[in-house]
Formats: structure tokens, sequence, C-alpha cells
């Protein structure tokens, strides 16, 4: 019963889930202790979406091509989640310790890490490809916001994030490309994760940069899955 249970997926997503969650809950006494450190609330705000995004978003988006063999369950869980945290905003009683009123990038986030996961798993047929875009969006924009936020103690678009989180991207990118099946991938690993970290600085209305970044990114995987090595 125990091994049925072990290598059933839906079971594996629900650890992830629930892992994800502690992540949430846990990130709730690290708001208390910057506050009682006298940052400002919106900075331990800021600081605490980062960390969700690299504990939750990044361990759990890296440990995907090793518990599933199809994209609907990371799917199925971010569309779920992204639910969830949408009916926090709608409601008026956000998760205060990392949402705030201003804006919504915690359901973007967690909508796109799905998308990605889904669309690149799907098109090309390979999961090493698939959790790129999303390792981007945890790992490199997490990077990204905690180094702006130690430079500028708020959330503030500056190119010394991109740099930042180009410098976590491109091996990433590359590390990925290179374990996956398809030729020449390591290389476009690489040019998806400098057009990401480009691609973050920017946002255009309800447009964020979680969607920017995940969008190009998927845009220039497929490319690169389509026309393969260049060299």
């Amino acid at each position: 019963m125990f091994d049925i249970l072990i290598n059933s997926e839906i079971f594996r997503m629900i650890l992830l889930a629930f892992y994800a969650v502690g992540v949430i809950l846990f990130t709730r006494r690290i708001y208390e202790y910057l506050l009682k450190k006298r940052f400002k609330k919106d900075s331990a705000v800021y600081y605490n979406r980062k960390i969700i995004h690299i504990l939750a978003g990044g361990l759990v988006v890296l440990a995907v091509p090793f518990l599933f063999n199809s994209p609907l369950y990371p799917l199925f869980a971010a569309i779920l989640i992204s639910i969830i945290m949408y009916i926090f905003h709608k409601s008026g009683r956000i998760l205060y310790w990392f949402q705030t009123d201003k804006d919504v990038n915690d359901v973007s986030f967690c909508l796109m890490w799905g998308l990605a996961i889904f669309v690149l798993w799907t098109l090309l047929g390979d999961k090493w490809i698939a959790v790129i875009p999303p390792a981007f969006i945890a790992f490199g924009d997490g990077i990204t916001g905690v180094v702006r936020n130690l430079a500028f103690k708020e959330r503030k678009k500056h190119p010394i994030g991109n740099i930042y989180m180009a410098g976590v991207c491109i091996p990433i990118g590359y590390y990925l490309g290179a374990t996956s099946n398809l030729p020449g991938l390591a290389f476009w690993g690489v040019i998806a994760a400098i057009i990401a970290s480009i691609f973050e600085r920017y946002e255009i209305g309800p447009i964020d940069d979680n969607i920017l970044i995940t969008v190009s990114a998927t845009i220039t995987l497929y490319i690169g899955g389509i026309i393969g090595p260049i060299f």
C-alpha cells in the first residue's frame, strides 16, 4: 500500500503542495522577525516574496523532472494555488506577510510557473527544458529582488538586479539545457537566460515581470528546440 502511494504522482503532487504551503507559513515568522529588527513593512514583505520564490517555486521545480512523468500534475497544482492566492486578494484578506494590495504578482508567479512547464513539456517532449523558465523566475528573479532590497531597502527596478539575475540564470539555463535530450539546448538555455534577465526589468500594465520572463524564455527555448544546434 505504501509503495503504491509513493509511486503515485498525485500523492507526490500533494506532498509538494504541502511543502510549498509550509514555506509560505514559515515566512510569517520571518516577517515578524524582520519587523522586530526595524525593517520597513514593504521591505519585509518583498524579502518574503523572494524567499518563497526560491524555497517553494525553485526547489519544487527542480524536483519536477524526478517526480513526474506528465506535465498535467504540476500544471494542476499551479492553477489550484493561483486560484487560492487570488481568492485571498479578492476577499480583501491578503496574506499580509508576502502579499500586497498593490499587485497580484504572487498569482502570476504560480500560474506562469505551471504554464511554462506544461507548454514546453508538451511541445518539445522534454521535462528538463520545461523547468528552465520557472527556474528563472524562482531563482533568478528571487536573487534579483534580494539584491535590490539589500541595496535600496525597497522594491525598485535597477540594472544591478538584472546583472545578478543573469549570473544566476545563465548557469541554470546551460546546465538544464545540457541535461535535456535535445541537441544544442545548452546554448539556447544561455540565450534564454540573457533574454529573460533583460525582460525582468520591465512591467507593462498588468503584465508583470513574472509573465515577461516566462514568456520570453519559453519562446526562446521553443525556437531552440525546433532549430537545434547553431554551431
